[in-house]
C-alpha cells in the first residue's frame, strides 16, 4: 500500500444546506421559501416529498455535531435559510431565526469544528418571488441587506463564506428547466437571474471587504467537463456549447469579467433575451476572491441532438461505464482535470471541493451497519484524482465530502441517499455508515491509502 498525504493545513470536511437537512419550516418564526411551494405541486418532487421534517436538524444539531466530531471533521459547511432570518425577505430580522445559527456556531466552536457558511443555497423566500425572484434588478440589494444581518450575528466567529451555491442550478434549472423551485420555463429570465444572481454575490463580497471582515469569502460552482460522444463535428460543437452553458457562463464573469462570447451570439439567435451587461456590473462581479468553492459529481458526455433546444444537444452515458443509482457516470479524471483547468487557466490561487460524493441505494443489516463499499470506492477515487491534481500544483485546500447525512435531495425527494451518515427518516436514527468510517480514518491521518 502507498500512503498518498495531503498538504499539511488539508481541511477535512463534511456538507448540507438548510432546506435539506433542517426540516421546522413551520417555526421560529420562518417564512415560506420557494421550496416549500414547490414540493406543494403535485408531480414536482419524487412521492410529493417536502422539507417539513428532513433530518431535524434543527432540533438535532447537538447530536449531529457529536456525530461530526466522532468522525474527526475539521469543518462543516452548511447554509443559511433566508426565510428564517428575514421571513418575507426584506424587512424585519428574526432573532429566533438567527440565534439558531449563533447557537449552531457555537456548538460547532465548542467540537473544535470550524464553521463554514453558504449564504444562499436556494432557499429564497417565496415573498421575494412573488414580485419575481432573481429576475428582478432590486434582488441584489435585498440579498446584501440580509447578508448583513447575518455577518452582524455571526461574523465574529465565522471565519469561511461562500456567496452563493451553484447559481448554475438557481438560474437554469429553476427558471429555465423547471426542475427546481421556482419551476419556471422561461430562458431570457433564466439569463437574467444568472446576472442578478452574480451582482448579488459581487456586492456582498465588496461589502465584506469594505468591512474589513476577518477570515475569506469565496463563491461555489458546480463545475464538471464534458467531453463528444463521438469525434464527429456536430458531436465537439455541442460538446463546447454545453461546456459553455455549465461552466463558462458561471465562471467567466467572476474571474474575467465577462461573458463568453460564442453564448452570447448563440443565445441571441435562439431567440433569447440578452441581459444588459453593465460594465460597472461586470466589475462588480468581477472582483478578487479568496477562493474559488468547486462541486464536482460527473462528466458528462455530450452527442448532438437537434430536437432539443437550445444547444442542441442531449448527454448520454457510453455504454458499460460504471454509474451510481441517479445513473450519473463516475469519472473521477474529471474532477482532476477540472481542478487543473481551474488552476492553469483561470489561475485560481485557491479552491476548496465544497462537494463531492454519490448515491447509492443503502441496505441497513440486522446489526446496523451499512456496507456502502460503492460509496467508499467513489470518493476513494474522487480523493485519489483530487492528491494527483495537488501534486501537478493545484491550490486545493480542503474537501468536503456531500453529503454527511442522508437528507432531502430536492426533486429526487428522500429516495437518493448521499450521506455517509444514514437516516431512517421514521424515526431520525442516525447510523455512521462504513463509508462514514473509512473518511474517519482519511482524516485522521490526513492521507489515503492505495494499492500499488
Amino acid at each position: 500500500m502507498i500512503k498518498q498525504t495531503f498538504p499539511e493545513d488539508f481541511i477535512w470536511g463534511s456538507a448540507t444546506a438548510s432546506y435539506q437537512v433542517e426540516g421546522a419550516i413551520n417555526e421560529g418564526g420562518r417564512g415560506e421559501s420557494i421550496w416549500d411551494r414547490y414540493c406543494s405541486n403535485p408531480g414536482n418532487v419524487k412521492n410529493q416529498d417536502t422539507g417539513e421534517i428532513a433530518c431535524d436538524h434543527y432540533h438535532r444539531y447537538k447530536e449531529d455535531i457529536q456525530l461530526m466530531k466522532s468522525l474527526g471533521l475539521k469543518a462543516y459547511r452548511f447554509s443559511i435559510a433566508w426565510p428564517r432570518v428575514i421571513p418575507t425577505g426584506v424587512g424585519v430580522v428574526s432573532e429566533v431565526g438567527l440565534q439558531f445559527y449563533s447557537d449552531l456556531v457555537d456548538e460547532l466552536l465548542k467540537a473544535q469544528i470550524e464553521p463554514c457558511v453558504t449564504l444562499y443555497h436556494w432557499d429564497l423566500p417565496q415573498a421575494l418571488q412573488d414580485i419575481g425572484g432573481w429576475t428582478n434588478p432590486q434582488m441584489p440589494e435585498y440579498f446584501l441587506a440580509y447578508s448583513k444581518a447575518v455577518f452582524a450575528k455571526l461574523g465574529d466567529r465565522v471565519k469561511h463564506w461562500i456567496t452563493l451555491n451553484e447559481p448554475y442550478c438557481a438560474a437554469f434549472l429553476g427558471y429555465f428547466e423547471g426542475r427546481q423551485a421556482p419551476g419556471l420555463r422561461d430562458f431570457s429570465a433564466a439569463l437574467e437571474a444568472s446576472y442578478q444572481l452574480n451582482i448579488a454575490h459581487g456586492l456582498v463580497v465588496k461589502y465584506f471587504r469594505e468591512q474589513k471582515m476577518a477570515g475569506e469569502i469565496g463563491i461555489t460552482l458546480n463545475l464538471m467537463p464534458r467531453h463528444p460522444y463521438s469525434d464527429s463535428k456536430a458531436d465537439k460543437l455541442a460538446t463546447e456549447y454545453s461546456d459553455g452553458y455549465l461552466n463558462r457562463w458561471f465562471i467567466d464573469p467572476i474571474i474575467k469579467k465577462k461573458y463568453p462570447a460564442d453564448m452570447i451570439a448563440l443565445f441571441k439567435k435562439k431567440g433569447a433575451k440578452i441581459p444588459d451587461f453593465q460594465a460597472k456590473m461586470m466589475e462588480l462581479i468581477g472582483q478578487p476572491l479568496d477562493f474559488i468553492g468547486l462541486n464536482y459529481y460527473n462528466d458528462q458526455f455530450i452527442r448532438s441532438n437537434k430536437a432539443i433546444w437550445p444547444l442542441e444537444s442531449e448527454g448520454v452515458t457510453p455504454a458499460g461505464m460504471q454509474v451510481t443509482d441517479r445513473q450519473w457516470p463516475i469519472t473521477e479524471a474529471g474532477l482532476e482535470a477540472m481542478l487543473l483547468r481551474l488552476t492553469n487557466e483561470y489561475k485560481i490561487k485557491k479552491i476548496y471541493i465544497t462537494e463531492n460524493g454519490a448515491s447509492f441505494n443503502d441496505i441497513v443489516t440486522i446489526d446496523k451497519t451499512i456496507n456502502d463499499s460503492g460509496r467508499k470506492d467513489y470518493i476513494k477515487r474522487h480523493l485519489m484524482a483530487t492528491w494527483r491534481a495537488i501534486q501537478k500544483g493545484a491550490p486545493v485546500a480542503g474537501y468536503f465530502v456531500w453529503s454527511l447525512l442522508d437528507n432531502f435531495e430536492w426533486s429526487f425527494g428522500y429516495g437518493s441517499r448521499f450521506g455517509i451518515i444514514y437516516i431512517d427518516f421514521d424515526t431520525q436514527e442516525r447510523i455512521i455508515k462504513e463509508s462514514g468510517k473509512w473518511f474517519a480514518t482519511c482524516i485522521e491521518s490526513n492521507s489515503i491509502f492505495v494499492e500499488e
